[in-house]
C-alpha cells in the first residue's frame, strides 16, 4: 500500500503548446499556492475528461510549489476495494508523526492503516485524525497534497479526503483533486473545469507532434474529432497512415473519445514485442507501482529483464523507483487488450510474489482475479480479508471482498450464507441496490428459516434507509415475527425499529401498521425469570402500550425505561443504540429529572466511543432539553455543533431545535422564513412539519397573535399517533384558543393533555396541567390553579414554563382588577423572560406591566450576539476549559483553526484572552 517519492512526468511533444491555452487555469493554481503559503487552507477540484490536460496542470502546480512540502496519491482502478489504500498512499511519508496526535485520533488512523488492532474506527474520526496530521506536518512548511484520478480512490479514502477538504480554514494546507467527473464526496468544493484547447492551439499542437505533411482537410477532421483534447490530438493521428495524413480521408469513428484514445494506445501496444506486452499486463495488474513486485512476477512468467525497454522507448511506460504509465488509459489498454487467461496468469504470478503476512488482502485480491472457476480456498481468504477490512472501518471494502467470495463459491449453502453477509455489508456501506441483488442470490440458495428472517430484516432496513417509508414498517414487522423463534433479543430490536419506522412514516405508513406492530409486541414472552427486565424490553413494551392502550397504561413503563437509562448503568451499546429514544421518551412523559441526564449521558457516550456520525440526532434531543430549561446558549451550541457535524458527515438533520429557538427568542423574520421553508420542504403531514407548526404557535403566542397561534398549534397536534409534538404543543393550543375565544377548542385540547399529565404525576406534568386548567377557569378556582402551577414548576428546572405561568397569571390578575398582585407576577415574568432571552414574551409582559401603570426598562442584547454561531460555540467551549485540540476534536476542526476563530472572538468581544471569556459570556443557564 505504501508509496513514497515524487511522480515523474513523461516528456510530451511541445508541452508549451499544450499549456499555452491554460493561462486561466494556471492563474488559479498560482492563487491557490499563494493562499496556502499565507496560511489559508484551500481545496480545489480539477475536473475534465481523460487526456484534457489535468495531469499537465498538476505538474505545473508541483513545479511551482517551491518552499512547500508535497504529498501525492493517485487512485488506481484495481485498488478501489482496498480500504484506505489511497489515504495511506498520501500519508505514507507522515505516519511517523502519528504519535503527536490525540490518543483517539492516533488509534483511529493506526487501526485504519492496519498498524494496530482495535475496534473499527468511525470514518469521521479517521478524517479528523487526517486533518490533525496534515495540520501538524504543515507547521514546518506549507503542505500541498495532490490527488490524481480521484474517481478511482477507494470509497473510505474518498470520504475522508472529501471531509478534510471541507474543514481546511487556517492551516497552510492545500489539497488538489483531479477527477474525470463530478464526485459526490467533493460536491460543493471550488472547481476548475478543464475544457478542450482552442482551435488555433489545437492545430499548433497537432502540427508540432507530426514530422510529415498533414492535409488541411484531415487536420480539420482530427481537430473536430478531438474537440480540443490534447491527448487525443497526439494519439488519434497514430491510427492513420502517412498517405491518409497527407491527403487521404479518415473514416468517421462512432466510439466515444476516451475509447478512441484507448484504442490508439492499444494499437501502439500491439506493435510491441509479445514479451513487452506481457510485462505491461503485469504492471497494469499491479496497483501500487512497485517495480520489485513487477519484476519478481515477470521472472515467474519467464520474461527477460530488458522486456520493458521497447515500452519505455515508445513513451508508454517508465520503470524507475516506481512503475508509471504515461496515462491511465495506457494501463487500461494494457490490461483489457489481453485475453482472460493472460490476465489470470498475471494475477497468479503477482499473488505468488505478494507477501501473505504483510499484504494478505492484496494477495487475496490477486488470487480472486487469478481463479479460473469456483475456489473455496480463495473464497475463504476473501472472507478473512473482509473481516480485516471491517475491523479497519472499511465497510465498502468488506462488501467487495465478500461479493467476490460469493462468485467463487460453488457450495449452495455457503454461497447463500456469503451472499447474505455480503448484502449486510453492502447495506452498511450504503450500496442498497447491490445489497438487494445479493439478497436475491441468497434467497435462491439454501437458507434456513433464521437466515430467511435475516433477509426480511435487511430488506426492511434497506427500505427505510432508502426512503421507502410505505414498505419499511411492514417488512420489519414480518422480519420481527419470524425472528421470535430464533433470537428474541433481535426480534425485540426489530420491533422497536418497526415502531420507529411507522411513527416516522406518519401518513405514508400503511393503514393500521403501527397498531399491528404494537399488538405483536404484546404477544412476546416475558423478558426473563430474574425479575430484572432489560431497559430495551421496558421501553418497547411502553411504546407498544402507548399506541395500543393509551397514555395511562403506557406511562409507568415509559417512566421506568427513562429512569433506567438515566441511571448511568447502561452499557455503551445500549446508549449508542437507544439513548436518543430514551431521552425523547423522558420528555414525552414529563420526566424533568431524566430528560437532560439521558441526553448528556448519550452525547458523552457517543463522543467517547468515536461514533461521531450519530451525534447530530442526539444533539437535537440535548438541544430540546436545553430549551426546556431556558438555556438558550446551550441550545444554540447544540445546534451549531450538530450543524457542523452534519455538514462534515453529509447527513441531514431536521432543524427542530433551531426553529423553536428562533420562535422562543421572538426573532420573527428569521423564524417565519425558516418555518415556511421547512414546511414546504418536508410536506404538510410530516413530523418535521408538525415541529415547524409548533414553532409557529410559540412565535405567535409570544407576539400575542392568538388566532394564528391556535391555527398553527392545531396543525402541530393533528397527528395523534405521534407521541411527541402532538402532546408538547397542546399547552400552546390551549393558551391560544382561550385568548382567541374558542373555549371548545381549548377544552378538547385540555382533555387530551390530561391523558398524558395525569398518568405521569410529575411536577412538570401537573404544573402544566394546572396552568391549562386555570386558563379555562374563573374566580377563586383559577387563582388557586395558577398558584399551584407556579408551586409545581418552581420545583423543576423549567424556567420558560414558570415564566409563562407567571405571565398568564399576571394577565388574569390585571383583568380581574388586582393591579398590585398583577405587577408582582408580571415583573417576575418579565425579568425571567429577559434573562432567558425570550424577547417576544418579554415584550408581551412589558406591555401588560405598562397597562398596570408600572414603568420598566428594556434590557439590551448580550454582547455574545455579535458572534457567529460557530464562534459562540467555540467561545463557550473555551470558557468551559477545553483546550484548542479538544475543541477541534469536538467540532471537526484543527487546533490551528480553533485558534484562528478564538482570535476573531477576542476582537469582537474586546478582550485579549480566554481567561476573560467568563466575564463577557453568559454562564450556564443564562
Amino acid at each position: 500500500m505504501e508509496r513514497s517519492g515524487r511522480r515523474r512526468s513523461f516528456s510530451r511533444p511541445h508541452r508549451s503548446v499544450e499549456m499555452r491555452d491554460r493561462q486561466v487555469e494556471r492563474e488559479v493554481m498560482t492563487e491557490f499556492l499563494g493562499s496556502v503559503r499565507a496560511g489559508d487552507g484551500r481545496a480545489v477540484v480539477v475536473r475534465g475528461e481523460p487526456g484534457v490536460g489535468k495531469s499537465s496542470l498538476l505538474d505545473y502546480l508541483v513545479e511551482s510549489a517551491s518552499g512547500c512540502r508535497l504529498a501525492r496519491a493517485a487512485g488506481v482502478e484495481s485498488e478501489m476495494e482496498l480500504a484506505y489504500a489511497g489515504l495511506h498512499q498520501l500519508l505514507a511519508s507522515m505516519v511517523h508523526r502519528l504519535d503527536g496526535l490525540p490518543g483517539p485520533q492516533r488509534d483511529a488512523l493506526q487501526t485504519a492503516f492496519g498498524l494496530s488492532d482495535g475496534p473499527a474506527p468511525d470514518r469521521f474520526l479517521v478524517g479528523l485524525a487526517t486533518l490533525s496530521l496534515l495540520a501538524d506536518v504543515a507547521e514546518d512548511h506549507p503542505l500541498v497534497c495532490v490527488v490524481d484520478d480521484e474517481q478511482w480512490l477507494d470509497r473510505a479514502s474518498a470520504q475522508v479526503l472529501g471531509f478534510v477538504a471541507r474543514r481546511l480554514v487556517a492551516e497552510p494546507v492545500g489539497v488538489v483533486f483531479a477527477t474525470r467527473a463530478a464526485i459526490d464526496d467533493l460536491a460543493g468544493l471550488p472547481e476548475v473545469v478543464m475544457e478542450g484547447l482552442e482551435d488555433a492551439d489545437a492545430r499548433d499542437l497537432l502540427e508540432a507532434s507530426l514530422s510529415g505533411p498533414l492535409d488541411a482537410q484531415v487536420a480539420d477532421r482530427l481537430i473536430a474529432d478531438a474537440a480540443g483534447n490534447p491527448l487525443a490530438l497526439l494519439e488519434l493521428p497514430r491510427g492513420l497512415t502517412p498517405a491518409e495524413l497527407a491527403g487521404g480521408f479518415a473514416l468517421p469513428n462512432a466510439m466515444p473519445l476516451p475509447s478512441r484514445i484507448e484504442a490508439s494506445f492499444r494499437r501502439r501496444l500491439d506493435e510491441l514485442p509479445e514479451e513487452t506486452q506481457r510485462l505491461l499486463l503485469v504492471a497494469a495488474a499491479e496497483p501500487i507501482g512497485d517495480p520489485v513486485l513487477v519484476w519478481q512476477a515477470a521472472e515467474r512468467l519467464g520474461l527477460p529483464a530488458d522486456a520493458a525497454a521497447p515500452a519505455a522507448e515508445a513513451g508508454l511506460l517508465e520503470v524507475g523507483a516506481h512503475v508509471w504509465f504515461r496515462h491511465p488509459l495506457v494501463r487500461s489498454a494494457a490490461y483489457r487488450s489481453t485475453s482472460v487467461r493472460s490476465r489470470q496468469e498475471a494475477h497468479r504470478a503477482l499473488a505468488d510474489v505478494t507477501d501473505p503476512v504483510t499484504d494478505p488482502d492484496r494477495r487475496a485480491w490477486h488470487l480472486a482475479h487469478a481463479a479460473t472457476g469456483p475456489d473455496e480456498g480463495v473464497a475463504a481468504e476473501l472472507e478473512r480479508s473482509a473481516e480485516r477490512a471491517r475491523a479497519r472501518g472499511g465497510i465498502a471494502a468488506a462488501a467487495a471482498f465478500l461479493d467476490r467470495a460469493v462468485r467463487l463459491t460453488s457450495d449452495p449453502i455457503q454461497r447463500a450464507e456469503r451472499a447474505l453477509a455480503a448484502a449486510e455489508a453492502g447495506f452498511q456501506a450504503g450500496a442498497f441496490d447491490a445489497a438487494l441483488g445479493l439478497l436475491s442470490v441468497a434467497e435462491a440458495g439454501r437458507l434456513d428459516d433464521f437466515e430467511r428472517a435475516r433477509v426480511e430484516l435487511l430488506r426492511g432496513h434497506i427500505a427505510f434507509a432508502a426512503g421507502r417509508f410505505t414498505d419499511a414498517p411492514g417488512l420489519l414487522l414480518a422480519a420481527a415475527g419470524h425472528l421470535e423463534n430464533y433470537d428474541l433479543q433481535l426480534a425485540r430490536e426489530t420491533y422497536l425499529h418497526a415502531w420507529a419506522a411507522a411513527v416516522g412514516a406518519g401518513h405514508l405508513a400503511e393503514d393500521g401498521i403501527l397498531l399491528s406492530i404494537c399488538r405483536a409486541v404484546r404477544t412476546l414472552p416475558p423478558d426473563s425469570d430474574t425479575g430484572d427486565p432489560q431497559p430495551l424490553v421496558v421501553l418497547l413494551e411502553g411504546l407498544a402500550a402507548l399506541i395500543a392502550d393509551g397514555r395511562a397504561a403506557s406511562t409507568p413503563a415509559l417512566l421506568l425505561a427513562a429512569r433506567m437509562f438515566a441511571s448511568g448503568d447502561r452499557s455503551v451499546d445500549e446508549m449508542l443504540r437507544w439513548g436518543w429514544l430514551a431521552a425523547a421518551v423522558s420528555i414525552a412523559v414529563w420526566d424533568d429529572d431524566g430528560r437532560l441526564a439521558i441526553a448528556e449521558q448519550t452525547v458523552r457516550t457517543v463522543r467517547e466511543s468515536g461514533a461521531l456520525a450519530q451525534l447530530p440526532v442526539i444533539l437535537t434531543v440535548l438541544g430540546t432539553a436545553a430549551l426546556l430549561s431556558g438555556d438558550f446558549a446551550r441550545a444554540a451550541a447544540a445546534i451549531a455543533e450538530g450543524d457542523t457535524i452534519a455538514t462534515a458527515t453529509g447527513s441531514q438533520v431536521a432543524p427542530h431545535v433551531a426553529l423553536r429557538l428562533l420562535a422562543l427568542q421572538g426573532k420573527e423574520n428569521e423564524a417565519s422564513a425558516m418555518i415556511a421553508a421547512t414546511i414546504e420542504q418536508a410536506g404538510e403531514q410530516s413530523i418535521t412539519a408538525a415541529n415547524a407548526y409548533w414553532a409557529a404557535a410559540l412565535l405567535h403566542n409570544g407576539c400575542g397573535r392568538y388566532a394564528e397561534a391556535a391555527a398553527a398549534a392545531q396543525q402541530a397536534t393533528s397527528n395523534t399517533f405521534e407521541p411527541w409534538i402532538s402532546t408538547w404543543a397542546l399547552p400552546d393550543l390551549i393558551e391560544a384558543a382561550v385568548r382567541a375565544g374558542d373555549v371548545d377548542l381549548a377544552q378538547g385540547a385540555f382533555d387530551r393533555l390530561t391523558e398524558t399529565t395525569q398518568p405521569s404525576g410529575t411536577d412538570w406534568a401537573l404544573g402544566i396541567e394546572a396552568r391549562a386548567q386555570a386558563l379555562l377557569s374563573d374566580g377563586a378556582v383559577a387563582d388557586k390553579l395558577y398558584q399551584q402551577s407556579i408551586e409545581r414548576l418552581s420545583h423543576t428546572q423549567l424556567r420558560p414554563e414558570l415564566a409563562r405561568t407567571r405571565l398568564v397569571y399576571g394577565e388574569w390578575l390585571r383583568r380581574a382588577g388586582r393591579r398590585t398582585d398583577a405587577r408582582d407576577q408580571l415583573r417576575l415574568a418579565h425579568e425571567l423572560f429577559e434573562v432567558i432571552g425570550m424577547a417576544a414574551f418579554a415584550e408581551r409582559a412589558w406591555r401588560e406591566l405598562a397597562a398596570t401603570g408600572e414603568r420598566v426598562g428594556r434590557r439590551g442584547e448580550a454582547v455574545s450576539g455579535e458572534l457567529t454561531a460557530q464562534e459562540s460555540l467555540i467561545a463557550r467551549l473555551a470558557r468551559d476549559g477545553l483546550s484548542n485540540p479538544e475543541i477541534g476534536a469536538r467540532l471537526f476542526l484543527s487546533a490551528r483553526t480553533v485558534k484562528y476563530h478564538l482570535a476573531k472572538v477576542y476582537t469582537k468581544l474586546g478582550i485579549t484572552s480566554r481567561a476573560q471569556l467568563d466575564q463577557v459570556l453568559p454562564g450556564p443557564g443564562q
